[in-house]
């Protein structure tokens, strides 16, 4: 079996072959992944969350992996209640080792969620190749409350390619202040791990549910 790696994540083609290779790469993700990628992402999106001012209660992490953006809140110093989503259960269950969440919760984010009455919803890395567009949008919205602040990195070509500028602009009333900035995903030290993909780069967007 091949070793799992960006390319076959970005390639991914379904929610069942999406399980297949995180169940595969959840033991080594954080090393051969996050760690020789010198992955930035979630810093970035954790960063962008806490400068907008979250309101009170509890936060949800939308496809949260192994914590890596938990970590990044609670390493700037966030102490409020954070849930983990993902799809992947054996991911789930690495970030769940970590201690960072209340609940562990698995589901599809493209469809309605089990869950709901966020203050906060953080997202890093999911909104990318292979993986999630923009049909996710209105299950988060619906599990949050109203003035709910969502810090979502979306990759900047599926950005373009997925339509996520009219997808935004056609929410319309149901949110305020979106403001988005682009941002490097990965380190310097991608550039030896893996050059194709070691200048990617994702927008981060906020934005207030009205």
């Amino acid at each position: 079996m091949q070793k799992p790696d960006l390319s076959g994540a970005y390639a991914l083609d379904g929610p069942d072959s999406c399980r297949r290779l995180y169940a595969d790469w959840a033991d080594t993700y954080d090393q051969d992944f996050a760690q020789d990628m010198d992955y930035r992402l979630p810093a970035e999106v954790a960063a962008a969350f806490l400068r907008a001012h979250p309101p009170e209660g509890p936060v949800l992490d939308v496809g949260a992996g192994t914590g890596l953006l938990t970590a990044a809140l609670r390493g700037l110093g966030f102490q409020g209640v954070v849930d983990a989503l993902d799809l992947s259960e054996e991911m789930l269950a690495r970030a769940g080792q970590k201690g960072l969440y209340r609940d562990l919760i698995a589901a599809d984010v493209t469809k309605p969620l089990p869950c709901a009455g966020y203050a906060g919803i953080v997202c890093s890395g999911t909104f990318t190749h292979g993986h999630v567009g923009t049909e996710a949008l209105a299950p988060l919205l619906a599990a949050a409350l109203p003035g709910a602040l969502f810090a979502l990195s979306i990759n900047d070509v599926v950005w373009r390619d997925k339509g996520f500028g009219p997808a935004f602009a056609a929410l319309g009333g149901q949110i305020t202040g979106l403001d988005r900035a682009e941002a490097a995903i990965y380190g310097q030290a991608a550039q030896g791990k893996d050059p194709a993909h070691a200048t990617d780069k994702a927008q981060i967007v906020t934005f207030r549910k009205a």
